[in-house]
C-alpha cells in the first residue's frame, strides 16, 4: 500500500501564497494555489514545482481552493485550463462578480464545496468544513487516502459572525487526524510584543467592532465613511447593524453592491425594496470605469436605489458610506461633504503604510478629519488555535501561513514538526 505524502510549496515560513500538494501513488491534488502577498501587481510568479506542473508526471487531478482570497487562488490563471478547480459556490460567484473591478476571476470551476459533504477525487476523499473567516464561503479541508487523514485549516478564526462554524468544529471535530496543517497568521516572533501574541489573549470580535462603530457614528455629527473590503461580508453586516443602531442610512459603492448581489443571500443587507435603508453611491473612479467600458447596465440595475452628492450634502449626518471609497476621499473633502465627518479605516493597518495609505492619512490630517481604526483580524487568535489543536488531537502539527513556525511547539504542547517548502513528508 502506498503512503499519502504531502509537501508545502509556499507558506511554510510566510503568510499567504499557500500551496500544498498531496500525493497518493501516482495521483496528486493541490490544496490552494495562491499568489504570495509580497508580489507586486506586475511581478511574474511561476507555478510551484509540483508533479505535472514543473516536475515530470501526470497533472494534478484537481486544485481545491479553500476560499476566495488571492493569496490562495492567485496563480490559477497560470494553470492548464483542463485541470479541474473546486471551491465553494458562494466564493466562486463573488469572484466572478469582482472580475470586472479587477479583484476577481471566473474560475470556471468543475465542482463546489459543501459543509461536511465528502466527495471523491481519484483515491482522495475530501470533506470540507465551513470556516469562520473574513473571506466569504471559506472552508477547511479534510483529505483522506490510504487510511491516513490530513486536516488543512485554510484560513479560519473563532471571533467572526460565523463563530458558530468554529464552535461546531471544536465540539464535533473529525476523528483520528494524523496531521494538522494549521494556519498561524497571528503567531508572531516573541519580540513582536503584540497583545494577541500572548497564548491566552483573544482578538476583538465582530460584535465588539460593531459596538465601537455605533459609538463612532453616534459621536460624529457629519458623514461617516467606512473604508472596507467589499468581499468581507461579515464586516458589511457589522457596519449595517451599527448604522441602524445610529438611526442612519447606509450607502454601498457599486462594486460592493454587486458583490452582495452575487452571494444570492436575501439575509445579507443589499440595495432593494426589502432593505429600504440601503442605497448605492457610485464613486467617481467607478463611474469613469463604467463609462470607459460602456457597461451602463450596471448603473441601470441600481437606478431605483442610487443616491447622489446632493443627498449626502443635504443630510450628511444621516448617512454612512461603506466599501471601496478610498479613492473618493479627496473629492469628498473638496466638496465639503466630510465637514464635521469622519473616516473609519476597517482594513488591515499595514495598508496605511503603503503610498496610497500615507496619502490618505496626510490628506485627512490636513483637513482636520479624524481617521478612526475599527477592525479585527480575519485569522484566529492563539487562544482559539490552541482550542482547535486540543479538539482535533492530531498526531502531529505542521505550521503554515505563518512567519513564526518556531513558536508552534511552545504554544501547542503537542508534537510539532515544521516543514520546509518543497519537502515531501508522509502523513
Amino acid at each position: 500500500m502506498s503512503d499519502m505524502q504531502v509537501r508545502i510549496h509556499r507558506g511554510a515560513t510566510e503568510i499567504g501564497g499557500n500551496c500544498i500538494e498531496v500525493r497518493y501513488g501516482d495521483a496528486t491534488v493541490l490544496l490552494d494555489l495562491g499568489r504570495p502577498l509580497w508580489a507586486g501587481h506586475d511581478d511574474a510568479i511561476p507555478l510551484p514545482n509540483a508533479v505535472g506542473l514543473g516536475e515530470a508526471g501526470p497533472a494534478p487531478l484537481a486544485v481545491i481552493l479553500s476560499h476566495g482570497h488571492q493569496d490562495h487562488w492567485g496563480l490559477v490563471p497560470e494553470l492548464d485550463a483542463d485541470i479541474p478547480i473546486w471551491i465553494g459556490r458562494g466564493a466562486a460567484d463573488v469572484l466572478r462578480a469582482a472580475e470586472f473591478w479587477g479583484s476577481g476571476i471566473d474560475l470556471k470551476e468543475r465542482g463546489h464545496l459543501h459543509h461536511r459533504e465528502a466527495f471523491q477525487i481519484g483515491p482522495f476523499t475530501i470533506t470540507p468544513y465551513l470556516a469562520d473567516h473574513s473571506g466569504f464561503d471559506a472552508y477547511s479541508l479534510l483529505v483522506e487516502a490510504g487510511g491516513r487523514r490530513l486536516f488543512y485549516t485554510g484560513d479560519l478564526r473563532g471571533h467572526g459572525r460565523k463563530d458558530a462554524a468554529f464552535a461546531s468544529l471544536i465540539n464535533n471535530p473529525p476523528a483520528r487526524i494524523d496531521t494538522l496543517l494549521v494556519e498561524g497568521t497571528n503567531i508572531r516572533a516573541q519580540q513582536a510584543g503584540a497583545a494577541f501574541n500572548q497564548p491566552g489573549a483573544s482578538l476583538q470580535t465582530e460584535a465588539e467592532v460593531e459596538a465601537d462603530l455605533v459609538d463612532t457614528i453616534r459621536r460624529t455629527a457629519g458623514l461617516v465613511v467606512v473604508i472596507g473590503s467589499a468581499q468581507n461580508i461579515d464586516r458589511l453586516v457589522t457596519v449595517y447593524r451599527a448604522t441602524l443602531q445610529s438611526d442612519r442610512h447606509l450607502a454601498l459603492d457599486l462594486y460592493t453592491s454587486e458583490i452582495v448581489a452575487a452571494t444570492q443571500r436575501d439575509s445579507i443587507p443589499h440595495p432593494s425594496p426589502a432593505w429600504p435603508r440601503v442605497s448605492v453611491y457610485v464613486p467617481l473612479r467607478q463611474r469613469v470605469k463604467i463609462l470607459k467600458a460602456e457597461q451602463f447596465a450596471r448603473v441601470d440595475d441600481i437606478r431605483s436605489c442610487r443616491i447622489f452628492d446632493e443627498t449626502l450634502t443635504a443630510d450628511p449626518g444621516g448617512w454612512v458610506l461603506f466599501g471601496a471609497f478610498q479613492s473618493d476621499i479627496s473629492r469628498l473633502l473638496k466638496a465639503g461633504a466630510l465637514t464635521r465627518g469622519a473616516v473609519v479605516w476597517s482594513l488591515w493597518e499595514g495598508y496605511l503604510k503603503e503610498p496610497s495609505g500615507t496619502r490618505l492619512v496626510d490628506s485627512l490630517s490636513s483637513a482636520g478629519v479624524p481617521l478612526i481604526r475599527r477592525h479585527t483580524s480575519g485569522h484566529a487568535s492563539i487562544a482559539h488555535l490552541r482550542q482547535l489543536v486540543e479538539a482535533l488531537r492530531p498526531g502531529v502539527v505542521v505550521p503554515i501561513h505563518t512567519e513564526a513556525p518556531d513558536r508552534f511547539a511552545e504554544l501547542f504542547g503537542r508534537e510539532v514538526t515544521a516543514r520546509a517548502d518543497g519537502t515531501w513528508w508522509v502523513v
